[in-house]
């Protein structure tokens, strides 16, 4: 199987995991990057068997329209939180997907977004792939060299953006602090907003490490917590969970298929004031795929 790979990540090419995975799959995996600026890029003048998007917006109707040009299956991907976009992103996805041969969605919740949109088209339920065996190797060295921290942590991760609402987890902190004097937050990430995280979190114990490796933070955390208002998928969640962290979160992405405690974002400061006090712990529901399982699982969602 030959498979065009149109993309928004310029550095989707030989050498990333992800694509050095998806290569090895099939028989040739070439790849278009399609973003700002990129009205028309150059399609190879050779014969492939499926074109595939990375999204079902503007990039998958450029797909779309490729696929059916040189007479190719199409198949599309779907990560972004549908609902969450623009009316114009919606009906474009609206689209997209009813034109397309077979469907790729990372999770049961986007699944059923897809389904909303009438599509008749196969839908394939496939994760995101987590190298759960170099994150555990990583975790047990973190292990080996773990000293105990007196304050319980709780820790936040992401892009200092509104659709992350940072300055709302602040909010929450503030709650909990009141509650439990002895806890921090450690805010991982990094955006425009900073500065104003900055100045509203004076005088709280909170950690701004910037972006960095997250394995030791979420060794040390108590409790990892969310406040997006949407999420596509949720690495961090997944790798909480799987080390025995565990999440809170509103039901965005992958929380609730994954184990994460879901509840409204009103709740989420009395909900992890609830979890520190009743000090349980994570339990990851996903079962998570070798390379060759994964890899396998999505060469089958092209077909």
């Amino acid at each position: 199987m030959k498979v065009l790979a149109i993309t928004g990540d310029k550095n989707f090419k030989e050498g990333h995991p992800r694509f050095d995975l998806q290569a090895r799959s099939v028989e040739k995996l070439s790849v278009v990057f399609w973003g700002k600026g990129y009205t028309s890029p150059k399609i190879p003048e050779e014969k492939f068997d499926v074109v595939t998007s990375q999204d079902p917006f503007w990039r998958g109707l450029f797909a779309w329209r490729t696929a059916r040009r040189i007479g190719a299956k199409f198949n599309v991907q779907v990560h972004a939180d549908i609902p969450s976009q623009s009316f114009l992103k919606r009906l474009i996805a609206r689209l997209v997907l009813n034109h397309a041969d077979s469907i790729r969605a990372v999770s049961q919740k986007i699944k059923e977004q897809v389904e909303n949109t009438g599509t008749t088209t196969p839908i394939f339920v496939l994760p995101v792939y987590v190298n759960w065996e170099h994150f555990r190797k990583v975790s047990q060295y973190y292990i080996n060299k773990y000293v105990p921290d007196s304050q319980p942590t709780l820790l936040w991760l992401g892009r200092f953006e509104d659709e992350k609402d940072p300055l709302f987890a602040l909010s929450v902190f503030k709650k909990v602090y009141k509650a439990v004097p002895n806890a921090k937050l450690v805010m991982l990430g990094s955006g425009s907003l900073e500065k104003m995280l900055r100045k509203e979190a004076k005088e709280l114990p909170i950690e701004f490490p910037g972006w960095c490796d997250s394995t030791p933070y979420l060794l040390k955390a108590r409790i990892v917590f969310s406040t997006s208002r949407a999420e596509s998928w949720g690495m961090s969640i997944v790798e909480a969970l799987s080390i025995g962290v565990p999440v809170v979160s509103p039901d965005v992405g992958i929380a609730k298929e994954a184990g994460a405690i879901v509840v409204s974002r009103e709740k989420l400061a009395e909900t992890i004031i609830d979890t520190l006090n009743s000090n349980i712990h994570g339990e990851l529901k996903l079962q998570l795929l070798s390379k060759e399982e994964w890899a396998t699982e999505w060469r089958k969602t092209l077909t």
